[in-house]
């Protein structure tokens, strides 16, 4: 168990490191293979010791070995959030196919998380890149029933679509798709979950942010990142909560 563990974790950091350039390259229409990963200020070309995930951050004390440009912390954070994730998935499901599943949807949501923060992009590419792998998953890896993760993706895209046809606009296209393709992993009642808590967490961010002076009354905010959250609390608490609500409140 120790060893599974322990490697997941290391894994989790390496593809930690991996999604934040495809998230962060991706939306620029750049490639994530070329060129090398670099010091954004002095151009120097990053060595294996400079990108030895969180460790090398804590060496090097956050900043460039060439030119002592601070770096910022996000990058290890990520890291760490995905190869932690990675760990609880294995604690949640064990060695079967729904592990799998995890996984990949851990994937999907740190690069979603990362894209969304730094640019307010949900790049279709990536949506395109899992939404086969999600479909074939659920294909041999089915909810019960069958059809569960169909009925989860066209809610979901279509309450979003419905949500940006009434505001018009208030939702973004990124957003609308991004749940069509969550749904096809959490199926009907996990996707509305999802939905309700990234709405909740959204609204606690921004009226939060107006009282501290953070944002102003019509800043927009980034939505994706509250989906990534709502989807994983969804996603391995789901159950719980649902339970937790209806025992306090019916």
């Amino acid at each position: 168990m120790i060893f599974i563990y322990s490697y997941l974790l290391v894994l989790g950091l390496v593809l930690g490191s991996f999604y934040n350039v495809v998230g962060l390259r991706v939306p620029e229409g750049q490639s994530i293979v070329r060129p090398r990963s670099h010091c954004p200020t002095c151009k120097r070309t990053l060595t294996a010791l400079d990108l030895v995930p969180v460790l090398s951050f804590v060496f090097l004390k956050g900043a460039c070995r060439g030119c002592g440009s601070k770096i910022s912390p996000f990058y290890p954070i990520m890291e760490l959030a995905t190869g932690l994730l990675f760990m609880l998935a294995f604690y949640q499901f064990g060695l079967t196919g729904e592990l799998l599943v995890a996984l990949t949807l851990i994937s999907l949501l740190v690069i979603i998380f990362v894209s969304d923060m730094k640019y307010m992009i949900i790049p279709d590419k990536v949506l395109l890149f899992f939404l086969p792998l999600f479909f074939l998953e659920r294909l041999f890896i089915p909810l019960n029933p069958w059809w569960d993760p169909l009925v989860g993706a066209f809610f979901g895209f279509g309450l979003l679509l419905l949500i940006a046809v009434i505001s018009k606009g208030g939702m973004g296209g990124g957003d609308i798709k991004l749940f069509f393709v969550i749904g096809l992993a959490l199926g009907f009642s996990q996707t509305l979950l999802t939905f309700l808590m990234a709405t909740f967490l959204g609204a606690v961010f921004g009226v939060g942010g107006m009282m501290l002076g953070k944002h102003k009354r019509k800043e927009l905010i980034p939505f994706g990142p509250f989906i990534a959250v709502g989807a994983l609390l969804s996603y391995f608490y789901g159950e719980d909560i649902i339970g937790w609500y209806f025992s306090m409140f019916m």
